[in-house]
């Protein structure tokens, strides 16, 4: 049993009848994480709890999934941690260069637990990693001015990029400084060999000088199925020195990362690869980090 409460600061829920396109008419489309069959059904706050299995997950952050309709997703979800307590913050989905994104994120944010919303900008020009058709949403001038909008409404932005976006992400940061960004998934490394890990490095800490951004370390299995403690150690520890423990996070990415490991093995490799640490400083990345940037206190 871990000794640390953990904020769970990045797990999903979906129930197909509220309709999710990539996992249902797009389903297989998106390679980046590989044959998604097992999950392709519902997962309720049950199924989640389940895979928790006595962990002491006190608190949690639900991001969005992909829903075809974000307004109806928060609502659903509200619902359930009115009932339940959790999610005890949502992600919201929300498409900043629409014309009418500034209307929808005033609708968000009247949802109690709504802290932030996720745009994911994810480009590549393998159709199957690529999570967007255009290329360059974080220069867009349609984008920046829905991304504007984020202070003013004290939402915070989920950023899911590649490594080859984050220059562009790091002029973004720098020049909204009041807008608190998460990047997700640990900047999403897609190669694992020495000259990769480089290019990742360079990246993140590119990001890591933006004292507005902060690291959610997660979703490593996406793009290493076979993962081990061993071989994600070099990029927990690599983010944490970069970003340090108060500006880093653990998170599941459940059910996503369901297809790579269970949930306690998960957590136990954070716990492994982070045993040289304090336990000031392990409480940060297994909870507190989380509760500060979601508002959770």
């Amino acid at each position: 049993m871990l000794a640390f409460d953990i904020t769970d600061a990045h797990h999903h829920l979906w129930d197909l009848s509220n309709h999710y396109p990539w996992l249902q008419e797009s389903a297989g489309a998106l390679q980046v994480h590989g044959d998604d069959t097992s999950i392709r059904r519902d997962y309720l706050l049950s199924d989640f709890l389940a895979d928790v299995n006595g962990l002491p997950v006190r608190r949690s952050v639900h991001i969005e999934a992909g829903p075809a309709d974000p307004v109806a997703e928060v609502a659903w979800l509200q619902g359930i941690a009115d009932e339940h307590g959790y999610p005890h913050a949502i992600v919201a989905r929300a498409f900043l260069d629409n014309p009418d994104a500034e209307e929808q994120l005033e609708r968000l944010v009247n949802y109690r637990n709504v802290r932030g919303v996720r745009h994911i900008v994810n480009w590549h020009e393998e159709r199957a990693l690529t999570f967007t058709q255009q290329p360059d949403l974080l220069t867009s001038p349609a984008w920046r001015k829905g991304f504007a909008a984020l202070e003013r409404l004290q939402l915070s932005f989920d950023l899911q990029l590649y490594p080859h976006q984050m220059h562009d992400a790091t002029q973004l940061a720098m020049q909204f400084p009041g807008v608190q960004i998460v990047l997700n998934h640990t900047g999403m490394p897609l190669g694992r060999d020495r000259e990769a890990f480089e290019y990742w490095r360079a990246g993140m800490s590119g990001l890591s000088k933006a004292p507005n951004v902060t690291v959610k370390i997660s979703g490593l299995g996406m793009t290493d199925h076979s993962w081990t403690a061993e071989s994600i150690r070099p990029y927990v520890l690599g983010a944490v020195d970069l970003f340090g423990c108060e500006r880093a996070m653990f998170a599941s990415n459940f059910p996503v990362d369901k297809l790579y490991s269970g949930y306690s093995s998960l957590f136990n490799a954070f716990d492994e690869v982070t045993a040289p640490l304090s336990q000031q400083e392990r409480e940060q990345l297994f909870s507190k980090t989380a509760e500060r940037v979601y508002r959770l206190s």
